[in-house]
């Protein structure tokens, strides 16, 4: 009876050396090079196509992939596998943990076959002929990998150096790394070097004896991993917690090249690992010239040449041996033996926090920009400023309604300070802008309420007033004090007499008692207790660069430099690119699972906030971080389904709220304004897809002047009300957006 032999496919990489088609959020193992499928599903139906035997699939991929790993797996007989999904990489050797784990939990000592998820091989059947000629050295314990007899020097491959051939398998000497021309050259002229092919066939009792011999805090560790695991009917879900403690290295480092008495198999296959531009013409079907064409391209006296286009016609003259990709975003263009070179493009742009390095747009962008103008300014000027200049306006006891009904009646809900100073700052905003409705007179009606009835006897202001202004929650929170300067500032532009007085004695009081004497930065509370948040930074560098912008006073521009220091060294994690949320007193990342938190709004709010700063300081070097927010948000914290950002999501990309709210959409916009013309990708596009994303889900379906607050993920209604605290949100960057297309008619 043939053994049983469990199969892994590896789908975890990136495969940068094929960008600008392969990204993050899009790596290569999902595309289609060659018309029949996804190198995913290919390498799938390559596994299910045993003559004989059972062969379990399994599949370890990324979390964020999820829902592309389902879409390949459709109509897949996996023979009782299925999907294990890591929250975060942690390189091969964890993969080859996990699936060693697997083996043993679930089929016991079997055999174990781990490919990668991305490599052209000829056939199904020379496939398998060449991993049942490993089997017998793998049931006898030894760990088994298989080689191709290299036909050229080649760069890009690692390889296998080899003693002796018996029953045709061979026994490894050594495993060399990439290398340079001339020594890949000398590997061919000696004829015993392979080219290694990253497969790998092992008894699960022989792997995971080698994990414990040489790496047995990886063995432990994903061992702790797996056993907290849960599972579901789309497949097994490791904890991030569990599984990011898990050192990362690959299995060639941590195992391979400490192992004894490794066994090779000469491979009966044609083989190819599609890492490159060069690899895919290799392979590809080509014309009469050499020449690789796909999409919508015109060639003439062209040779051997990889060309394609993604979205646009592509034309070209008399080229040889280049490469030329273009997609939506992005175009590359190099000799094709330099094509293995990407690399350093990609990581030139990364430095950089361009976009296209982790984001693929899709096909369906507007591209006329000022397109959402005349909706915007008619949902804007007819419809949300009169009704929330009216309706949302307390006559009777002070302030601002908290929250609307959406039968445009008023809910009594007790009023916060942060949506009073909003609602003064957004009709600050929308008088500058040229509306004609009564601003002065709300902008002073909300001060008169907030000096009435929410000052501290320190000179603060509350956090929650009863709907008839009487003290509900007298904390003076940090949060609540930089709306309140935002309001003055802009209220002192609009020419409100008491707004340059409130507003410095509000700075007096910020010194006095929300500053922290021991750590740079503020406290959540003038009583110094609760867990430190970025947040309430990010409003009050808001709020410095307001009053900078109101007075032209550099001591504000000072102020706000110190938020920058804090968030260069504190709050921007540079491997992820994202911004950490809660912090403990120490300004270190909290060590529950709100360490892990970042919201893809604020990630929007802080790359506007960053643009704006730069300019006015002259700190150029803060826009990389700016587009590197962006790029983030953009790759790892939208919901595919509706293109709007998650409430929040891990530092890994892993969603963990998935409601997306009405406020990270109108940041969106912001940013996007803000980055536009930056030195990196026109964002006019994204700029009108964002406005059209906001006005497709949040504004349309709802009410004249209302809007839709809480969209869960799949594009349903939660909100019960309208909350006032998202109008200026919606204000400040719909304005903008009119800003940036003056040039288009409102009517």
């Amino acid at each position: 009876m043939t053994e049983r032999i469990v199969s892994f496919v590896m789908s975890g990489g990136v495969g940068s050396r094929l960008w600008p088609l392969s990204r993050e959020d899009n790596p290569k193992q999902f595309h289609d090079f060659s018309g029949d499928g996804s190198m995913l599903a290919k390498t799938l139906r390559r596994l299910a196509a045993r003559p004989a035997g059972e062969t379990p699939i399994f599949l370890i991929a990324s979390e964020r992939h999820a829902d592309r790993v389902h879409a390949d797996l459709a109509g897949l007989d996996l023979s009782g596998g299925g999907p294990l999904f890591e929250p975060t990489g942690r390189n091969t050797a964890a993969a080859v943990a996990l699936a060693t784990l697997r083996t043993l939990s679930e089929f016991g000592d079997s055999l174990v076959l781990v490919v990668p998820s991305d490599h052209e091989i000829a056939t199904a059947r020379q496939f398998w002929d060449s991993v049942e000629a490993g089997c017998a050295a793998a049931r006898a314990g030894r760990l088994v990998v298989f080689g191709i007899k290299p036909s050229q020097p080649e760069t890009g491959y690692g390889y296998i150096e080899v003693a002796g051939e018996k029953d045709g398998v061979c026994d490894v000497s050594r495993f060399v790394e990439k290398p340079d021309l001339a020594t890949a050259q000398s590997y061919l002229a000696a004829g015993n070097f392979f080219w290694n092919t990253g497969i790998f066939l092992f008894r699960a009792s022989a792997m995971r004896d080698a994990f414990l011999a040489f790496q047995p805090e990886i063995w432990n560790a994903t061992e702790v991993a797996y056993q907290a695991a849960t599972t579901d009917l789309s497949g097994l879900y490791m904890p991030l917690e569990l599984y990011a403690a898990i050192p990362s290295t690959s299995i060639d480092y941590a195992i391979m090249e400490h192992a004894q008495h490794i066994a090779m198999v000469p491979a009966g296959f044609r083989w190819n690992d599609l890492g490159s531009w060069q690899s895919l013409l290799d392979v590809g079907p080509s014309d009469r010239q050499g020449n690789v064409i796909v999409g919508d391209v015109v060639a003439i006296d062209c040779e051997n040449s990889y060309i394609r286009s993604d979205g646009r016609l592509l034309s070209a003259i008399g080229l040889k041996d280049v490469a030329i990709v273009s997609t939506v975003d992005a175009t590359f263009v190099a000799p094709v033996s330099h094509s293995q070179h990407v690399k350093k493009i990609v990581e030139q742009l990364e430095k950089s926090g361009r976009l296209e390095t982790r984001f693929t747009p899709a096909h369906d962008r507007v591209i006329e920009s000022g397109a959402w103008r005349r909706r915007v300014h008619h949902w804007l000027f007819q419809e949300t400023l009169p009704l929330w200049s009216t309706v949302g306006v307390d006559e009777r006891h002070g302030g601002f309604h908290e929250a609307l009904g959406f039968d445009g009646i008023p809910l009594m809900k007790p009023k916060r300070m942060r949506t009073m100073a909003r609602q003064v700052y957004a009709f600050a905003v929308a008088k500058a802008r040229g509306w004609d409705g009564p601003a002065d007179r709300l902008i002073s009606h909300g001060i008169t309420f907030m000096v009435g009835n929410g000052r501290t006897d320190k000179g603060g202001w509350v956090r929650t007033l009863n709907v008839d202004g009487s003290v509900a929650d007298a904390a003076e929170d940090a949060y609540d004090h930089s709306c309140v300067l935002l309001a003055l500032a802009h209220a002192h532009m609009c020419g409100n007499p008491d707004a340059l007085r409130l507003g410095e004695e509000t700075f007096v009081f910020l010194d006095a008692h929300l500053e922290d004497s021991r750590m740079t930065g503020f406290l959540e509370t003038s009583d110094g207790e609760g867990e430190r948040r970025s947040n309430p930074h990010m409003h009050l560098l808001e709020a410095f660069l307001a009053w900078y912008q109101a007075t032209g006073d550099r001591v504000y521009l000072r102020r706000a430099a110190r938020i920058i220091d804090l968030f260069r060294s504190h709050f921007f994690d540079t491997d992820s690119w994202t911004l950490g949320e809660f912090f403990d007193n120490e300004w270190k990342p909290a060590k529950n699972e709100k360490g892990s938190w970042t919201e893809p709004g604020h990630h929007f709010e802080w790359a506007s906030l960053l643009v704006d700063f730069a300019a006015r300081s002259g700190q150029t070097e803060l826009m990389g971080f700016a587009r590197k927010l962006y790029a983030s948000a953009i790759a790892n914290g939208l919901n595919r389904a509706t293109g709007l950002a998650y409430g929040a999501v891990s530092r890994q990309g892993l969603p963990l709220d998935l409601i997306s709210r009405s406020w990270p959409q109108a940041e969106a916009i912001k940013a996007a304004i803000a980055l536009d013309g930056s030195g990196g990708p026109d964002l006019k596009p994204e700029i009108e897809a964002r406005v059209g994303r906001l006005f497709r889900w949040h504004i349309d379906p709802a009410p004249l002047g209302l809007w839709i607050d809480r969209i869960d993920e799949r594009g349903r209604s939660l909100a019960a009300d309208v909350p006032a605290s998202i109008f200026y949100h919606l204000v400040c960057a719909l304005t903008q957006y009119l800003d940036g297309t003056a040039d288009k008619p409102d009517q």
